[in-house]
Protein backbone atom coordinates (compact mmCIF):
# COMPACT_ATOMS: atom_id res chain seq x y z
CA UNK A 1 0.00 0.00 0.00
CA UNK A 2 1.55 3.28 -0.95
CA UNK A 3 1.20 6.46 0.93
CA UNK A 4 1.63 9.85 -0.73
CA UNK A 5 3.72 12.24 1.21
CA UNK A 6 2.35 15.58 1.67
CA UNK A 7 4.21 18.74 0.59
CA UNK A 8 4.35 19.95 4.12
CA UNK A 9 6.39 16.96 5.17
CA UNK A 10 8.92 17.48 2.38
CA UNK A 11 9.52 21.08 3.22
CA UNK A 12 10.05 20.20 6.86
CA UNK A 13 12.68 17.66 5.91
CA UNK A 14 14.66 20.09 3.83
CA UNK A 15 14.58 22.70 6.53
CA UNK A 16 15.90 20.25 9.09
CA UNK A 17 18.76 19.29 6.82
CA UNK A 18 19.71 22.90 6.30
CA UNK A 19 19.84 23.57 10.01
CA UNK A 20 22.05 20.56 10.57
CA UNK A 21 24.57 21.80 7.93
CA UNK A 22 24.60 25.26 9.40
CA UNK A 23 25.29 24.00 12.86
CA UNK A 24 28.32 22.07 11.61
CA UNK A 25 30.08 25.28 10.38
CA UNK A 26 29.51 27.33 13.53
CA UNK A 27 32.65 26.11 15.34
CA UNK A 28 35.10 26.65 12.37
CA UNK A 29 37.50 29.64 12.40
CA UNK A 30 36.94 32.23 9.71
CA UNK A 31 39.49 32.42 6.80
CA UNK A 32 42.15 35.11 7.58
CA UNK A 33 42.23 38.23 5.40
CA UNK A 34 45.55 38.76 3.45
CA UNK A 35 47.30 42.19 4.26
CA UNK A 36 49.09 43.33 1.08
CA UNK A 37 50.84 46.31 2.79
CA UNK A 38 52.39 44.04 5.42
CA UNK A 39 53.79 41.75 2.73
CA UNK A 40 55.42 44.68 0.85
CA UNK A 41 56.97 46.03 4.03
CA UNK A 42 58.51 42.65 4.84
CA UNK A 43 59.94 42.30 1.36
CA UNK A 44 61.55 45.78 1.46
CA UNK A 45 63.07 45.13 4.88
CA UNK A 46 64.60 41.85 3.73
CA UNK A 47 66.10 43.46 0.61
CA UNK A 48 67.68 46.32 2.60
CA UNK A 49 69.18 43.83 5.04
CA UNK A 50 70.72 41.84 2.17
CA UNK A 51 72.25 44.98 0.57
CA UNK A 52 73.65 46.12 3.91
CA UNK A 53 75.33 42.78 4.48
CA UNK A 54 76.77 42.79 0.93
CA UNK A 55 78.20 46.32 1.33
CA UNK A 56 79.75 45.38 4.64
CA UNK A 57 81.52 42.38 3.09
CA UNK A 58 82.80 44.52 0.17
CA UNK A 59 84.20 47.14 2.53
CA UNK A 60 86.02 44.48 4.48
CA UNK A 61 87.50 43.03 1.26
CA UNK A 62 88.99 46.40 0.02
CA UNK A 63 92.55 46.85 1.42
CA UNK A 64 93.32 49.92 3.47
CA UNK A 65 95.85 52.36 1.88
CA UNK A 66 98.88 52.16 4.07
CA UNK A 67 101.64 54.82 3.46
CA UNK A 68 104.87 53.41 1.97
CA UNK A 69 107.68 53.09 4.41
CA UNK A 70 110.31 55.84 4.31
CA UNK A 71 113.66 54.79 2.77
CA UNK A 72 116.27 54.92 5.43
CA UNK A 73 119.80 55.51 3.97
CA UNK A 74 122.09 52.65 4.61
CA UNK A 75 125.77 53.23 5.06
CA UNK A 76 127.97 51.34 2.58
CA UNK A 77 130.76 49.21 3.85
CA UNK A 78 134.24 50.72 3.57
CA UNK A 79 136.70 48.80 1.43
CA UNK A 80 140.38 49.27 1.98
CA UNK A 81 142.69 48.98 -1.03
CA UNK A 82 145.31 46.31 -0.67
CA UNK A 83 148.84 47.49 -0.09
CA UNK A 84 151.17 46.57 -2.93
CA UNK A 85 154.55 45.19 -2.22
CA UNK A 86 156.93 47.62 -3.96
CA UNK A 87 160.10 46.02 -2.74
CA UNK A 88 162.48 45.36 -5.60
CA UNK A 89 160.66 47.82 -7.95
CA UNK A 90 162.64 50.81 -9.22
CA UNK A 91 160.65 54.01 -8.55
CA UNK A 92 159.89 56.36 -11.44
CA UNK A 93 161.78 59.67 -11.49
CA UNK A 94 159.93 62.66 -10.08
CA UNK A 95 159.30 65.53 -12.52
CA UNK A 96 158.48 68.94 -11.11
CA UNK A 97 156.52 71.36 -13.28
CA UNK A 98 157.07 74.28 -10.90
CA UNK A 99 160.33 75.21 -12.54
CA UNK A 100 161.74 78.66 -12.68
CA UNK A 101 162.29 80.36 -16.05
CA UNK A 102 165.48 79.19 -17.69
CA UNK A 103 165.66 75.95 -15.70
CA UNK A 104 166.15 72.67 -17.53
CA UNK A 105 164.09 69.57 -16.76
CA UNK A 106 166.22 66.48 -16.31
CA UNK A 107 165.28 63.94 -19.02
CA UNK A 108 164.09 60.46 -18.11
CA UNK A 109 166.79 57.82 -17.82
CA UNK A 110 167.53 55.72 -20.89
CA UNK A 111 166.44 58.59 -23.22
CA UNK A 112 168.81 60.91 -25.02
CA UNK A 113 167.67 64.51 -25.10
CA UNK A 114 167.60 65.86 -28.66
CA UNK A 115 168.99 69.26 -29.49
CA UNK A 116 166.48 71.96 -30.45
CA UNK A 117 166.33 72.26 -34.26
CA UNK A 118 167.30 75.55 -35.82
CA UNK A 119 164.44 77.77 -36.98
CA UNK A 120 163.77 77.37 -40.73
CA UNK A 121 164.77 80.19 -43.02
CA UNK A 122 161.15 81.18 -43.71
CA UNK A 123 160.54 81.88 -40.01
CA UNK A 124 163.72 83.80 -39.35
CA UNK A 125 163.83 87.58 -39.09
CA UNK A 126 164.77 89.80 -42.02
CA UNK A 127 168.10 88.10 -42.22
CA UNK A 128 171.25 87.26 -40.29
CA UNK A 129 174.66 88.77 -39.77
CA UNK A 130 175.86 87.58 -43.17
CA UNK A 131 172.81 88.23 -45.37
CA UNK A 132 170.44 91.11 -44.73
CA UNK A 133 169.06 94.20 -46.49
CA UNK A 134 167.05 97.34 -45.81
CA UNK A 135 164.87 99.52 -48.06
CA UNK A 136 165.94 103.18 -48.16
CA UNK A 137 163.94 104.94 -50.90
CA UNK A 138 161.80 104.73 -54.07
CA UNK A 139 163.92 106.25 -56.85
CA UNK A 140 161.20 105.90 -59.52
CA UNK A 141 157.43 105.16 -59.56
CA UNK A 142 156.28 106.15 -56.08
CA UNK A 143 153.42 104.11 -54.65
CA UNK A 144 150.10 104.95 -56.36
CA UNK A 145 151.61 106.28 -59.61
CA UNK A 146 149.01 106.48 -62.43
CA UNK A 147 150.15 104.99 -65.77
CA UNK A 148 148.51 104.36 -69.11
CA UNK A 149 147.65 100.81 -70.05
CA UNK A 150 150.45 99.09 -71.95
CA UNK A 151 153.09 101.61 -70.85
CA UNK A 152 156.59 100.24 -70.09
CA UNK A 153 158.31 101.55 -66.97
CA UNK A 154 161.26 100.80 -64.69
CA UNK A 155 160.84 100.54 -60.94
CA UNK A 156 164.06 101.39 -59.02
CA UNK A 157 164.61 100.95 -55.27
CA UNK A 158 167.56 102.16 -53.23
CA UNK A 159 168.67 99.24 -51.04
CA UNK A 160 171.42 98.92 -48.45
CA UNK A 161 173.35 95.70 -47.79
CA UNK A 162 173.13 95.50 -43.97
CA UNK A 163 174.95 92.15 -43.80
CA UNK A 164 178.63 91.27 -43.98
CA UNK A 165 178.46 89.09 -47.11
CA UNK A 166 178.80 90.54 -50.62
CA UNK A 167 175.92 90.20 -53.04
CA UNK A 168 177.77 88.67 -55.94
CA UNK A 169 177.18 86.12 -58.67
CA UNK A 170 174.27 83.82 -57.74
CA UNK A 171 172.43 86.45 -55.69
CA UNK A 172 169.16 87.86 -57.11
CA UNK A 173 166.22 90.12 -56.37
CA UNK A 174 163.32 87.66 -56.94
CA UNK A 175 159.63 88.31 -57.65
CA UNK A 176 157.57 86.62 -54.88
CA UNK A 177 153.97 87.68 -55.63
CA UNK A 178 151.44 90.29 -56.73
CA UNK A 179 149.34 90.99 -59.82
CA UNK A 180 150.81 88.20 -61.91
CA UNK A 181 151.10 88.04 -64.90
CA UNK A 182 149.66 91.51 -65.52
CA UNK A 183 152.88 93.33 -64.64
CA UNK A 184 155.06 90.96 -66.68
CA UNK A 185 157.59 90.87 -63.82
CA UNK A 186 161.11 89.48 -63.92
CA UNK A 187 164.03 89.02 -61.49
CA UNK A 188 167.21 91.10 -61.21
CA UNK A 189 170.32 88.90 -61.06
CA UNK A 190 173.80 89.97 -59.89
CA UNK A 191 175.93 88.68 -62.80
CA UNK A 192 178.54 91.37 -63.47
CA UNK A 193 181.11 92.58 -61.01
CA UNK A 194 179.71 96.09 -61.43
CA UNK A 195 176.47 94.84 -59.89
CA UNK A 196 178.08 93.31 -56.80
CA UNK A 197 177.23 94.96 -53.46
CA UNK A 198 179.66 94.56 -50.53
CA UNK A 199 178.40 94.55 -46.97
CA UNK A 200 177.33 98.00 -45.76
CA UNK A 201 177.09 99.43 -49.30
CA UNK A 202 174.04 100.98 -51.03
CA UNK A 203 172.82 100.15 -54.56
CA UNK A 204 169.94 101.27 -56.75
CA UNK A 205 168.28 98.14 -58.12
CA UNK A 206 165.70 98.37 -60.93
CA UNK A 207 163.33 95.99 -62.72
CA UNK A 208 161.56 96.60 -66.04
CA UNK A 209 157.76 96.21 -65.99
CA UNK A 210 154.69 96.89 -68.19
CA UNK A 211 151.41 98.43 -67.02
CA UNK A 212 148.37 96.24 -67.79
CA UNK A 213 145.88 97.48 -70.40
CA UNK A 214 142.81 96.92 -68.23
CA UNK A 215 142.00 99.75 -65.82
CA UNK A 216 142.64 98.93 -62.17
CA UNK A 217 145.17 98.91 -59.35
CA UNK A 218 148.19 96.57 -59.52
CA UNK A 219 151.06 95.60 -57.25
CA UNK A 220 154.21 93.46 -57.20
CA UNK A 221 156.66 92.29 -54.49
CA UNK A 222 160.33 91.22 -54.58
CA UNK A 223 162.89 89.95 -52.07
CA UNK A 224 166.63 89.17 -52.02
CA UNK A 225 167.77 85.55 -52.37
CA UNK A 226 171.22 83.98 -51.88
CA UNK A 227 172.94 81.59 -54.28
CA UNK A 228 171.75 78.64 -52.11
CA UNK A 229 168.05 79.69 -52.14
CA UNK A 230 167.90 81.55 -48.80
CA UNK A 231 165.49 84.54 -48.83
CA UNK A 232 166.39 87.52 -46.66
CA UNK A 233 165.96 91.24 -46.16
CA UNK A 234 163.19 93.78 -46.63
CA UNK A 235 160.42 93.10 -49.18
CA UNK A 236 160.49 95.64 -52.04
CA UNK A 237 157.09 96.57 -53.60
CA UNK A 238 155.53 98.58 -56.44
CA UNK A 239 151.95 99.96 -56.53
CA UNK A 240 150.46 101.52 -59.68
CA UNK A 241 147.04 102.41 -61.09
CA UNK A 242 145.80 102.24 -64.67
CA UNK A 243 142.88 104.53 -65.61
CA UNK A 244 142.94 104.42 -69.44
CA UNK A 245 144.47 102.41 -72.23
CA UNK A 246 147.61 103.54 -73.96
CA UNK A 247 148.44 103.44 -77.71
CA UNK A 248 149.95 99.95 -77.42
CA UNK A 249 146.68 98.47 -76.12
CA UNK A 250 144.24 97.29 -78.79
Amino acid sequence: MFFRKSPRLTLLTLLTAALILTSCNLGAEPTPTVDINAINTAIVGTTIAQFSAQFTQTALAVPTNTPAPTNTPQSLPTFALPTLDTSGVTPLPTISFNTTPGSIITPLPAFTQLASPAAPAATQALGDACNNSAFEADITIPDGTVLKGGEDFQKIWRVRNTGTCTWDEGYALVYIGGSTPNLDPYNFEFKKSSDFVPGGSVKDIGVNLTAPCAPGKYEGHWRMRTDNGYYFGTILSVYIEVKEKGPSCK
